[in-house]
């Protein structure tokens, strides 16, 4: 994959974490079952990295990312664990902190921005209200500032698309104009939820390269949600692969996608179309994903692994770490060294 090589790490080992996540479980409740969504992810990451959470559809990323800023429904959702970004407790904040952190230390772009804009008020005027909520400026301020950012994201014509309407505005400049939402006031973690899967194959590349230009430009910290392998090699400086709500593998890019550990990760690879010979049909994974409500015990993907035996069955594989730097939940595994980091 061509974009395996571009990614260096950034920063300094002695860097403190920008966040800090252990043990971080989610649950939904209702009166019928309990969804267990995400089952104890610990991660740590660097100012400046670039992370991407990869795995099917529920498999538990967009809820990990959303349990980061507390956008998930509080009457439903059970969350515990351990959540430090900037230095801030995010599980224990109240409601005028969180206003404080979403925004301004924390941004999301999200998966449609068609349902994250206002469909009844101008985008220009939408990101100035935010800029003056969280920068105290006028509204004449925060359209200037909208402007700036207009042209930052390389919106064209970027004066008469403040006045647009979100309907107004193709897909591609839709999410230009989320992203431009999204660092309109500097964020220091930048949350992106599979943010080019409703555009076209052109545009699509278009937003990444933008993204990651903008990432090292503003020295963000970015995680990054999706189910395409090739989006993950061009942009990533590090891979977790999510399965049932837990991270069962993670390392640098380069790692995970070149050899991967976990026989899920192995599926993933095989099921692309990416590097593939032309006259050999694409392999699946068999069956399909556990039910949330009624995880098996043992492995969670022994139902469906290939290399399933009896000691996968029996105790949830614990975290092994072959190699300092990374990780794989699976029996197969030898163990190295202890490391805490994505445990």
């Amino acid at each position: 994959m061509e974009g395996l090589a571009a990614n260096p790490l950034p920063t300094s080992p002695a860097a403190p974490p920008l966040v800090e996540v252990e043990d971080l479980n989610v649950r939904f409740v209702t009166r019928e079952s309990t969804v267990r969504a995400v089952n104890g992810v610990s991660f740590t990451m660097a100012p400046g990295e670039v992370l991407c959470m990869l795995g099917e559809s529920g498999s538990g990323k967009s809820v990990t990312m959303r349990a980061l800023m507390r956008l998930l429904p509080p009457k439903r959702a059970r969350i515990d664990g351990r959540v430090r970004v900037a230095g801030q407790d995010v599980l224990a904040m109240d409601d005028g902190a969180l206003r404080r952190f979403r925004g301004g230390t924390v941004s999301m772009i999200f998966q449609e921005p068609m349902t994250a804009f206002d469909p009844v008020a101008r985008v220009g005027d939408q990101i100035a209200e935010v800029v003056a909520l969280h920068r105290g400026t006028s509204r004449k301020a925060g359209r200037a500032r909208a402007l700036e950012l207009f042209d930052l994201v390389k919106i064209p014509s970027a004066q008469r698309r403040l006045d647009a309407y979100p309907h107004e505005l193709s897909g591609g400049l839709r999410q230009r104009a989320m992203i431009a939402m999204a660092l309109s006031c500097e964020p220091k973690l930048l949350l992106a939820d599979e943010p080019t899967t409703a555009l076209d194959a052109t545009v699509q590349i278009q937003v990444l390269i933008l993204l990651r230009r903008l990432q090292r430009e503003m020295g963000m910290s970015v995680i990054f949600v999706t189910h395409d392998l090739g989006v993950a090699a061009e942009i990533a400086d590090r891979v977790a692969v999510m399965y049932a709500g837990r991270v069962v593998e993670s390392g640098t890019v380069r790692q995970v996608l070149r050899d991967p550990l976990h026989p899920y990760t192995g599926g993933l690879l095989a099921s692309t179309v990416h590097d593939q010979p032309r006259d050999r049909d694409l392999e699946t994974i068999a069956g399909a994903p556990p039910d949330l409500r009624n995880l098996p015990p043992g492995c969670k993907f022994a139902p469906r692994c290939p290399q399933v035996g009896g000691e996968c069955l029996g105790a949830e594989p614990d975290a092994r770490h072959p190699v300092a730097g990374r990780m794989a939940r699976c029996v197969r595994v030898p163990h190295h060294q202890h490391e805490r980091e994505f445990a």
